[in-house]
């Protein structure tokens, strides 16, 4: 939020009323260069439009105003085509192609007179529109009319152009088909963020979801899966299905119609058709593009990387040149995107064809022949006049020579893109795959996994790291929306929405120009306009999130934080629910038993967790066997008071792979110990296996380890995930050190390594 505010006397109280506003300025994302200013200029029936005849490639836009204000206000202005210099009470948008600014960026001048809307193209009028509409208040964006309002903007110089060419969103229909209506709906979104690219991504092992009139096989077969995987990709064993077809496509005449949509917004449609890999849907429909063509393939029924991929036979390329050339003069931009990501070489390595082109091409591997099958299609799409984007495994082998790389495996993709002087566009998965989790997992509707809440997606610096010679080719930016876990539109704008209007403002503001602080002040009007528009967008922004801390008496301390600065919170100690007469929070609560705290806060968010106060709180401890890299660095998660609450959550845990997981704890004194108490993982489809046993000893000298209690643990294999429990119980003990040593399997019934995850050790 943006404010200017002004002072002045009661004797001139009369005169300077209006023009002495508080002014608030919630533009997302935020202008390059922006002056604020006194005063506001008032919308009202004398309002006039004024687009000149020599400008009448702008009415559209002007006429995007006149509906939204028809609608919300009952205001109808006219658009005139003349207009004295001097004229007041009018809202100019005219061209002026000397401007500078690039052909999406304009001029925005707002004083108590006039607004004045300068742009060297209708597209940089498109986006200086969605500022003038954010001017205006929120209810601008209602589909109805809303009374007592003043349709005024405050007073400002704008001059405004995007940071990034690339500003874009992609979708995967390929897991679960969304209807035409939402499509539309999601491009109306990228276009109030001033956002400028969908990626679409039609086709995937769960499904192919365009006609291609030559192959009707691909809608008929490679549309439909029998079934899908239910709960999470890990969450039962053995894996459950719900018996459910799920299936769905677009026409060629429905993408025609979504992509003339499209453009009036100027956005720009890339589609984008899988291979080598995520074939298995094409396969199902035609069985011969794969390396064993007698093999009945099937519409992928779970997530994950498959093994069925296409196999690079003349018959294959000439399959997937005649699936481009219907599918090219759909989308009329430049880029076609060929996917290269995720492609096992398993059956490339058993086909005796494979490994014979390998011989006959001079290839050093199954990485080279993956770079050859690209290097076909893009030239097939070379000469068609179009260019290819890959995920970044297309750098594996040698990279197309004029393919653009989308990296999302982090940066160093893109880095080393920039490097071999190619155009990237960055989408790391740490900091914009939209399918992770956005809050406290345990309390958040299913999700692949991940935490990426939106002040990391805001923080994100796409030029980090890079030289600045290689920044030159980064294009920009991109979310990306996988939907596994999104059946419904309704969530998929859920976990697209606010963190998409963080990349929105990420893509267009000058590098160095943000602030989160700002942004979210700013982000709470904001998503009033979403309300209007039926967004239903996550308030996961309102939060109350607990980091413990220890104060110097080694007290347990609980921090609560939230990004809302605007608003209160109160809480309780002793279990009743809160309300603005409870306790306010002003600062960290020592706790000095087993507490449950409660909060809410002025926005509407709750909160709820358990502290729990025990002999090991705060406490420095050793491990046996070190964990993973990056794993509980601090040596704090396993005694900070704070217990684990879902097997969803993998940050809460610390992992220890193919080793016994012990761990000595040091209480500093002796001090008496009447029980231990740890908490185990069983995930058995990612090899998480409890311990077959736990040994818990203590010892005053910690090399003397007495008093040791071993427990087996007992589960099933087969059900849900789970958490375990393993408690000890000491009659009359006294210790300083407290070990426990959780001893691993070693080999799952499947021969892979086994993993122990283990958390809070709570001493009684």
């Amino acid at each position: 939020m943006k404010k200017l505010a002004f002072f002045f006397t009661l004797c001139t109280l009369h005169l300077t009323l209006l023009q002495a506003q508080d002014n608030v300025y919630n533009l997302i994302p935020f202008p390059a260069q922006f002056n604020g200013g006194e005063g506001q200029f008032v919308v009202n029936p004398q309002t006039k439009i004024i687009v000149t005849a020599k400008d009448a490639g702008l009415k559209p836009i002007a006429q995007s105003l006149i509906n939204a204000l028809k609608t919300a206000s009952k205001l109808t202005l006219p658009i005139a085509s003349t207009a004295t210099p001097t004229a007041k009470n009018v809202i100019y948008i005219r061209q002026n192609k000397a401007l500078g600014l690039g052909s999406e960026g304009y001029k925005l001048l707002v004083s108590a007179d006039r607004v004045i809307l300068e742009t060297a193209t209708p597209q940089g009028a498109f986006y200086g529109m969605q500022t003038i509409f954010q001017l205006l208040p929120t209810a601008v964006f209602s589909p109805t009319p809303v009374e007592n309002i003043t349709w005024a903007m405050p007073v400002c110089q704008i001059q405004d152009k995007p940071r990034f060419v690339h500003r874009g969103l992609m979708l995967d229909v390929g897991r679960y088909f969304m209807p035409v209506s939402f499509i539309k709906k999601y491009i109306d979104l990228l276009a109030v963020h001033k956002m400028n690219v969908l990626h679409w991504h039609l086709t995937d092992d769960q499904g192919w979801r365009i006609e291609i009139k030559k192959y009707p096989k691909l809608t008929q077969i490679g549309s439909k899966r029998k079934e899908t995987l239910v709960g999470q990709y890990s969450e039962n064993y053995p894996q459950k299905f719900d018996g459910k077809e799920i299936g769905g496509f677009y026409t060629q005449a429905e993408i025609k119609d979504i992509v003339k949509y499209a453009q009036a917004k100027y956005v720009t449609i890339i589609p984008e058709i899988e291979m080598p890999g995520h074939a298995s849907a094409a396969l199902a429909a035609y069985p011969e593009l794969g390396c064993e063509p007698t093999k009945k393939y099937e519409v992928a029924t779970k997530w994950g990387v498959m093994t069925d991929v296409f196999c690079p036979t003349e018959q294959t390329f000439t399959f997937l040149q005649d699936v481009l050339t219907e599918v090219i003069p759909l989308f009329p931009g430049k880029y076609i995107h060929i996917g290269g990501d995720e492609c096992p070489k398993d059956a490339w390595q058993k086909s005796a064809f494979c490994q014979e082109l390998i011989k006959k091409l001079n290839l050093k591997d199954e990485h080279e022949l993956q770079s050859y099958f690209i290097k076909r299609i893009e030239k097939f799409v070379n000469s068609k006049g179009r260019a290819i984007i890959g995920w970044d495994e297309i750098l594996e082998g040698g990279v197309a020579p004029n393919a653009t790389v989308m990296s999302w495996r982090g940066i160093k993709g893109g880095i080393e893109a920039a490097k071999q002087k190619h155009n990237v566009i960055m989408t790391p998965n740490t900091y914009y795959y939209l399918d992770y989790y956005q809050a406290n997992p345990a309390k958040e509707p299913l999700a692949i996994g991940g935490y990426l809440p939106i002040e990391k997606v805001y923080e994100y610096d796409p030029s980090a790291e890079f030289s600045p010679e290689e920044q030159k080719y980064i294009l920009g930016v991109q979310g990306n929306v996988w939907t596994e876990y999104m059946p419904t539109p309704q969530q998929v704008e859920y976990m697209t929405f606010p963190r998409a209007t963080a990349i929105a403002e990420v893509a267009w503001v000058p590098s160095g120009g943000k602030n989160f602080e700002d942004f979210a002040t700013r982000l709470k009007e904001h998503v009033k306009r979403m309300d209007y528009l039926k967004v239903n967008y996550s308030k996961r922004i309102l939060d109350v999130k607990a980091v413990t801390q220890f104060n110097n008496q080694g007290q347990l301390q609980v921090r609560l934080e939230k990004l809302d600065s605007d608003s209160k919170i109160y809480y309780t100690l002793d279990g009743k629910e809160p309300s603005t007469s409870s306790t306010e929070y002003v600062m960290p609560i020592t706790l000095d038993k087993i507490t449950t705290i409660k909060a809410i806060t002025t926005a509407g968010a709750r909160f709820e967790e358990k502290f729990f106060i025990h002999r090991a709180k705060g406490k420095s401890y050793t491990y046996a066997n070190a964990p993973a890299e990056g794993v509980d660095a601090d040596r704090k998660k396993l005694t900070d008071g704070q217990v684990a609450q879902s097997p969803r959550n993998s940050a809460e845990w610390v992992w220890m792979s193919g080793k016994d997981f012990e761990i000595t704890i040091d209480l500093g004194e002796v001090k008496p110990v009447t029980k231990v108490s740890a908490n185990f993982l069983k995930i058995i489809m990612s090899n998480v296996f409890p311990p077959t046993s736990v040994e818990i000893g203590l010892s005053r000298d910690g090399e003397n380890f007495k008093d040791a209690i071993a427990q087996p643990v007992n589960y099933q294999l087969e059900g849900p995930w789970q958490i375990l429990p393993v408690v000890a119980d000491f009659k009359t003990a006294r210790a300083r050190y407290i070990r426990v040593r959780a001893k691993n399997a070693g080999k799952s019934p499947s021969g892979q390594t086994i993993t122990i995850a283990m958390d809070e050790v709570v001493v009684d």
